[in-house]
């Protein structure tokens, strides 16, 4: 809020005068045989030498002003040069003017009536404008602002209550708006009051712990966590770093195992079934097709190729003719009883 200044103005009035140098008094006293006291008293005039030349010039009237003895024709507006001998006057700069001199050369004019603002009333004085006392109203609600909290906006005057009411910043928790001194929480283009910047969640004030910014709203660390942290899928606990993901899923890599031995699968080759992680060995011993000429699981881990005929499986390495080992990989074969073979063998075994 502002302040105002008040100017105020002192006039002087000026009376002719017949100047006397000094009076004295003297006393007598006598006492008589009754003891009684009787005072008589005598007096006497000096008039200054030089009085006696302003009264045979001037008919012994004179001007006492600003210090000083005036011809009366002598003391004068410094403006229009009229006499000031028994009339009011403004000194100004150690210059004599008269009422109507002054307002017209000095007085201010008032911001509401625009009217001149007389000696005679007060000059209220705000950012170089000036109202007269009756004038310093507020803007909206007429309310005189003499000794009252204003403030101002574009060149106008409001009392506090209008002033809040259209321009002051509300908080962007309560809507109300900060009053004077109220302290204020500040993040980024928002504010608060101290007691609304609180978590959203269990309405803790945040003061200078951290927190959190989501979405317009404000969480406490605890509270963020609790509602938007990411929880690994199997323990149901949050994930504060080192986490691995598998299916678009989080896990800490402690608990992303295999299903059946356990063993950490972070960095290794696994595979999956029924949407659970296998390494590849559990995974091959309980699931996966084994070859009819090694016996060992096919997994597939890798890119594994393998070959398939009549519920019997290989492994792309081990299908190979049963007699010269020939890969038979992309070519022609004939079963013979368990066994494959080439046609090359096959045709030297039939002759």
């Amino acid at each position: 809020m502002a302040d105002v200044e008040v100017m105020r103005t002192q006039t002087v009035e000026v009376k002719k005068t017949r100047k006397v140098k000094k009076t004295t008094t003297k006393r007598r006293e006598s006492s008589d045989q009754t003891g009684e006291v009787i005072i008589s008293e005598e007096s006497s005039e000096y008039i200054n030498p030089s009085q006696s030349a302003i009264e045979d010039k001037q008919g012994g009237e004179y001007t006492k002003a600003m210090s000083k003895d005036w011809h009366s024709g002598h003391f004068c507006c410094w403006q229009c040069d009229e006499s000031l001998t028994g009339q009011r006057y403004v000194l100004r700069d150690e210059h004599p003017y008269c009422i109507k001199c002054y307002e017209n050369v000095f007085a201010n004019v008032c911001e509401e009536c625009n009217k001149t603002i007389g000696i005679d009333s007060k000059d209220l004085s705000y950012k170089d404008k000036h109202w007269h006392e009756a004038c310093f109203l507020c803007n909206k609600c007429r309310i005189s602002l003499v000794d009252k909290q204003f403030g101002s906006k574009a060149d106008k005057i409001y009392c506090g209550n209008c002033y809040d009411a259209q321009f002051a910043s509300r908080c962007d928790g309560c809507g109300e708006i900060f009053r004077a001194g109220t302290k204020k929480m500040e993040y980024k283009t928002r504010q608060w009051h101290e007691k609304c910047f609180c978590c959203c969640v269990c309405k803790t004030a945040i003061g200078t712990k951290s927190f959190i910014p989501r979405e317009q709203e404000i969480y406490c660390a605890g509270c963020y966590e609790e509602k938007y942290a990411t929880r690994c899928i199997k323990c149901k606990k949050i994930i504060t770093s080192g986490g691995v993901t598998y299916k678009n899923e989080p896990w800490h890599r402690e608990c992303f195992t295999c299903t059946h031995c356990q063993v950490s699968l972070a960095g290794q080759r696994f595979t999956s079934r029924d949407e659970k992680p296998y390494c590849a060995e559990c995974f091959g011993e309980l699931f996966a097709k084994r070859c009819t000429s090694c016996t060992k699981p096919i997994t597939g881990i890798g890119g594994t190729r393998f070959i398939s005929f009549e519920d019997r499986h290989w492994h792309n390495d081990c299908f190979i003719c049963a007699i010269c080992k020939t890969s038979l990989v992309g070519r022609g074969f004939i079963t013979d009883e368990q066994d494959v073979i080439c046609p090359e063998c096959a045709k030297q075994k039939l002759m």
